[in-house]
């Protein structure tokens, strides 16, 4: 009798602990998710934004003339990034490079350098990674000596 009580006990304690392990995962990714889910929204906000500012008849380049911003360089190359280079191709605003974390995968119109490499020095860094601005802007500050602006900020401005 003792053996099955404890043979019970234990398959018991052993599916509490597995459903624990479970649900521990679980959550895991249910943050990972919401944590994309996030980023996404902001993005998504943020393009909107953009929509609107075209839609008013204005361009971003009138932000960086107005602040005296004549060589930028660019923080995240993926969609914001090569949208921003293409807005500013026809102004007199020059992208000197752009940075991003994978450099040395990414194809684009302009040099790409990582945050290990040597940056030239420019009148400001746009960060289109707008949901790491924070901890980009800390990383940045110490490469470089120029103000960095976080996209979302100048579309707002505009």
């Amino acid at each position: 009798m003792k053996k099955t009580v404890i043979s019970v006990l234990s398959a018991i304690a052993g599916a509490a602990a597995g459903a624990g392990a479970v649900g521990v995962k679980e959550k895991k990714k249910t943050e990972v998710a919401k944590g994309y889910a996030d980023k996404h929204l902001a993005l998504f906000l943020m393009m909107n934004q953009w929509v609107k500012v075209k839609q008013e008849g204005k361009n971003l380049g009138s932000y960086f003339e107005k602040n005296g911003y004549k060589k930028i360089a660019v923080y995240g190359m993926s969609y914001a990034g090569e949208t921003l280079i293409d807005e500013l191709k026809d102004s007199d605003v020059t992208i000197a490079y752009g940075i991003d974390k994978n450099a040395e995968v990414i194809y684009a119109d302009v040099d790409i350098v990582s945050m290990d490499d040597v940056m030239e020095p420019v009148d400001a860094v746009v960060v289109t990674a707008i949901t790491f601005f924070d901890e980009i802007e800390e990383k940045l500050s110490n490469k470089v000596d120029c103000p960095i602006i976080s996209l979302e900020d100048i579309l707002y401005e505009v």
